[in-house]
Parts: structure tokens; C-alpha cells; sequence
């Protein structure tokens, strides 16, 4: 559920800045990839826990031993769907890493949206991101590599986000810096209304299903509650399958968004697997900063 970016894509439009529209694209791609949450892990813990008040005690317990068995894994492949109303929907896979730096190497499709045409239009419809600690990268196709003196990674520092307009580079900074597939088990307990919903198979695994309704103007995590509402959602259903070693399987997030109905599903596998992800070859990189200073960059067009 990344929502925010997507105000930030418009004000970048409005600039008719084709490298700053790819950048606002990936990083709602990667960020929604990512399903994870802004902020520290530890942050909110004593609004956490009034909100947890009103869930019956097996349920929270079951919900902290997911959030503690994440952090233990340290990382995992993810495949997922996302659609954000009329603006794009997409696909992607990968391997996530949190075990101390925050990496990932996510491979992402744009299937619809007008974004996606945008992204269709720089022949950029499918791309590579790449997550390390100080910076992403993003693999652009050859048109518009055109335009970067024939490079093909764009290199985001993540410090630089803040050169996005509408408010939305800090949110996206952090929500690229945390990678853990923690936010909707945070939202569940946040929310004080997540129940046991029995058993279910998922993809051969035997998993215990967990179902809730996030309302925004009760809930009690105030950084969660604020992003929700710079993000114009009032209300949001999120469930989750957990495995027999307390690890998400798959969890789904529905919700409305003033740009129509929002919907992401992704399944987690292979925790542990090895994240080891390298930079794209320096030659080959152009800098997203730079970039936004080059007067011929942000006058070309993508048509």
C-alpha cells in the first residue's frame, strides 16, 4: 500500500520532466513491492500496545511472533500484484533483504494505467530496481536511455527524494528503506479489530489466516493513521497467511483511493534466501539529481 507517491507522480507530470516522471513511477513500483512500512521498526511502540488492548490475547501474541520471526529471516523472495485505481497496475518479483542494510533486487512490469502508458510510451514497461543502502537503481529501456547519453540505470540517492514534489520524497525515502514484509501485520495490530480466521492451504503450505478492518479516524498508531490520511483513505481490509514458523505466505490490502479502488496481493518464499545486490556498473549509471539539473533532460519529451 503506497498511496502517497502517487500525488508526487502528478506534480512531477505537471513539470513535464520525463526523467523525474520515470523516477516517481519506479519509486511507487519498488515501494509498493516492498510492503513495508516508513519509519523504524521500534517506532510507535506504546501506541502499538493500545491498540493491541482491544484484540483478544492469542490473536496479538500470534501477530508480535510474525513480526519477531520476519525480523529473524532477514530476507525473502516476493511476487506480487498491485492495482491503483485508474492510474497503474503492475506486477513484480524478486528478493528482499533486511538483515542490517536494507537491499532488494526486484524485477517490475507495468500492466495498465495511464502510468504505465506513460511508462509504455519510454519504452520502460517492464525494468530492474536495485536497492542498497545509500541509494536504487533503475533500469530504463534503450529510448529513453537515449536521452542519458546511452545509459541505462538511473541512480536515486536516497536523500535526494526530497527534489520530488508534493510532499511525497521524505515518504518515499523511508518507504524504501525498510524492506520487511512487517506493515500489514503492524496495521492489524494497530487497528485493534484483526480475528483468527481459520485455516487455509496456500501454495502447499498449511497456513492459519488472519483478517481485519483498518478505520483510519480510530486508529491508534498515529504515523500509521497520518499516512493514511495524506493518502485519502478512510478505510482498508488487510489479511494475512501466516506458516507454521509464525512467516507471512501471502497477504492482501484492499482499499479506496480518490484515484478508484486500490488492491495489492503478494506472496513471501524462501525466507533467508541469500540478498547479495551490487550496483550497476558506473559507466552505465546516470545520476537522478544531475539529471533534474540538465536543462535538455527535463525539456525532452516522451513522445
Amino acid at each position: 500500500m503506497r498511496h502517497s507517491g502517487v500525488r508526487g507522480i502528478r506534480g512531477v507530470r505537471r513539470t513535464v520532466r520525463p526523467v523525474a516522471v520515470t523516477a516517481a513511477l519506479v519509486v511507487v513500483g519498488v515501494a509498493m513491492s516492498a510492503c513495508s512500512f516508513s519509519g523504524d521498526p521500534d517506532d510507535g511502540d506504546a501506541e502499538q500496545t493500545r491498540g493491541t488492548a482491544s484484540l483478544d490475547a492469542r490473536t496479538a501474541a500470534a501477530l508480535h511472533a510474525v513480526e519477531k520471526a520476519t525480523d529473524l529471516a532477514g530476507s525473502a523472495r516476493v511476487s506480487s500484484s498491485s492495482v491503483m485505481g485508474d492510474l497503474l497496475s503492475m506486477r513484480t518479483a524478486g528478493v528482499l533483504g533486511w538483515a542490517g542494510e536494507p537491499v532488494g533486487k526486484l524485477s517490475i512490469t507495468y500492466t495498465g494505467g495511464e502510468l504505465a502508458d506513460s511508462m509504455r510510451a519510454l519504452n520502460s514497461s517492464s525494468m530492474e530496481a536495485r536497492l542498497l543502502p545509500d541509494a536504487y537503481y533503475a533500469k530504463v529501456g534503450d529510448k529513453f536511455a537515449a536521452q542519458m547519453q546511452g545509459k541505462h540505470w538511473i541512480r536515486y540517492d536516497y536523500d535526494d527524494l526530497a527534489d520530488l514534489p508534493g510532499g511525497s520524497g521524505t515518504y518515499l525515502k523511508d518507504q524504501l528503506r525498510n524492506t520487511a514484509p512487517v506493515q500489514p501485520v503492524k496495521l492489524l495490530l494497530a487497528s485493534g479489530d484483526a480475528r483468527r480466521a481459520g485455516t487455509e492451504t496456500v501454495r502447499g503450505e498449511r497456513t492459519t489466516h488472519y483478517s481485519g478492518t483498518v478505520d483510519v479516524a480510530v486508529l491508534a498508531d498515529s504515523a500509521l493513521k497520518e499516512q493514511l490520511v495524506q493518502a485519502g483513505v478512510a478505510t482498508e481490509t488487510v489479511d494475512i497467511w501466516v506458516n507454521e514458523r509464525n512467516l507471512l505466505v501471502k497477504k492482501v490490502e484492499k482499499g479506496e483511493l480518490s484515484s478508484g479502488r486500490m488492491s495489492s496481493t503478494a506472496y513471501y518464499s524462501a525466507y533467508g534466501v541469500k540478498a547479495e545486490v551490487v550496483a550497476p556498473e558506473g559507466r552505465d549509471t546516470a545520476d537522478f539529481k544531475e539529471l533534474l539539473g540538465n536543462s535538455g533532460a527535463s525539456s525532452a519529451s516522451p513522445g
